[in-house]
């Protein structure tokens, strides 16, 4: 008897229902995901449909999510640099170890390069990120965050490589009038 191969896709996030979203969010993270430093910087921002990524198994649905959101880093003036925070990448715990996070992040830092976004930046294991994408701390010394978070863990990446650095807190993006 021929076992079936199950078949994964990767798709736009915005295909899939925001209940599924979130029950994926809860068992990858746990139901207190909320309170979490990177939820503090993205708050009140929708995420990016064009840099937000699921990935879908044939039979089972959703099994994997990564959100991009728009932040920034805000000077003690007031000014905003422009930053896109990758994140949560989120895998269903049985699938994890697939290589479905790793297709993700592929999709989401090629995405960024082809449309010449603003850097991106992330919570995340630095030897992971920098060794696939070239995610680093080496700019986000003058970085602070709105809650607990290892200095070491807040990486960023250059899409276009234009240096990327500045002193000040991450925040969610606020729009200015022109």
């Amino acid at each position: 008897m021929a076992e079936r191969q199950v078949v994964s896709h990767l798709l736009p996030l915005d295909s899939q229902p925001a209940e599924a979203i979130e029950a994926l969010l809860d068992s990858a993270f746990g139901a207190d995901r909320h309170g979490r430093t990177a939820y503090r910087i993205r708050d009140g921002m929708p995420w990016l449909p064009a840099l937000s990524f699921a990935v879908v198994e044939d039979g089972r649905g959703l099994i994997g999510s990564l959100q991009s959101w728009p932040v920034a880093l805000t000077d003690a003036a007031g000014g905003q640099m422009p930053l896109i925070m990758v994140g949560p990448v989120a895998v269903e715990p049985a699938h994890q170890k697939g290589g479905h996070g790793r297709a993700m992040m592929d999709a989401v830092v090629a995405a960024a390069r082809h449309m010449g976004t603003e850097p991106l930046m992330m919570i995340g294991d630095p030897e992971y990120y920098g060794r696939f994408w070239g995610f680093s701390a080496e700019a986000t010394a003058g970085w602070d965050a709105p809650g607990p978070f290892e200095r070491h863990r807040l990486l960023a990446l250059s899409v276009d490589g234009r240096p990327v650095g500045g002193q000040g807190m991450l925040t969610p993006r606020i729009a200015v009038a022109a």
